[in-house]
């Protein structure tokens, strides 16, 4: 089942084209990898799906179905909670690691405090950080290290019920401990939510993604299951990219 849709999207930066004719499925449940060099067009993808691209006065041409509706007819604020992003830097509230995770979600709708409590601590544990903040919720979500803020983003994002997470190079910086409980949150969720996962790290995209699409200078060269794609490419350039040829 797709999940969205992306028929000759075409993104413009000024008169730079960052995405070029972009034809691409994302279905329900899985995990897409998204590869290549910088300056390729994986994040400028994301931030069309997000539609962060406006704030940028970017220009956009295509198509971009969720669940068969427009992304850009979509109220802005129903697309960004149905689609949640990550970015490389986790970014936490001022505040509280309770106040990180029920402020959106007391933005929506009124919430008991024993909603809040339950909404809180089931993200948390859905983002495999419960047992490691349990007893902290009220300090200052800035005291966490690195890999755990990364985690409480991925909580808070959770905390608005998105149908779809796109991380942005979520582990670039992070210690290999903290990446792997990032990698393992990810494997877990994916039964229940649909994951877009730009990274650099190929290594990364094979563990965990059920396929992958390699994208260069504005170009999705290629896209199939993740395995096949790093044993078998179509095209010689994704080879030369895996096996670090370029980059």
């Amino acid at each position: 089942m797709v999940k969205i849709s992306i028929r000759q999207l075409n993104l413009y930066y000024g008169s730079v084209q960052a995405l070029k004719g972009i034809d691409l499925d994302v279905k329900s449940g899985e995990i897409l990898a998204v590869i290549g060099p910088a300056n390729s067009g994986k994040s400028s993808l994301l931030r069309v799906l997000n539609r962060l691209y406006e704030i940028e006065h970017a220009r956009v041409t295509g198509e971009v179905l969720l669940d068969d509706a427009s992304i850009f007819k979509l109220p802005i604020n129903v697309l960004r909670r149905r689609v949640g992003i990550i970015f490389a830097t986790p970014i936490v509230l001022p505040g509280s690691i309770r106040k990180n995770l029920s402020y959106g979600p007391k933005l929506q709708r009124r919430l008991s405090k024993t909603a809040a409590g339950e909404l809180v601590q089931g993200a948390l544990r859905s983002a495999n950080l419960w047992d490691e903040v349990k007893d902290r919720l009220d300090e200052s979500a800035a005291r966490l290290s690195g890999g755990q803020q990364q985690r409480l983003c991925i909580a808070r994002t959770l905390a608005m019920q998105p149908e779809v997470i796109m991380m942005d190079e979520p582990c670039s910086g992070l210690d290999p401990i903290s990446t792997a409980k990032i990698e393992a949150t990810m494997l877990e969720l994916k039964k229940e939510y649909t994951f877009i996962l730009v990274t650099n790290n190929t290594k990364q995209a094979a563990r965990v993604s059920d396929r992958t699409a390699f994208f260069l200078l504005g170009d999705m060269i290629e896209i199939g299951k993740t395995q096949r794609l790093f044993t078998s490419p179509s095209d010689q350039r994704t080879d030369d990219y895996i096996r670090g040829k370029f980059g």
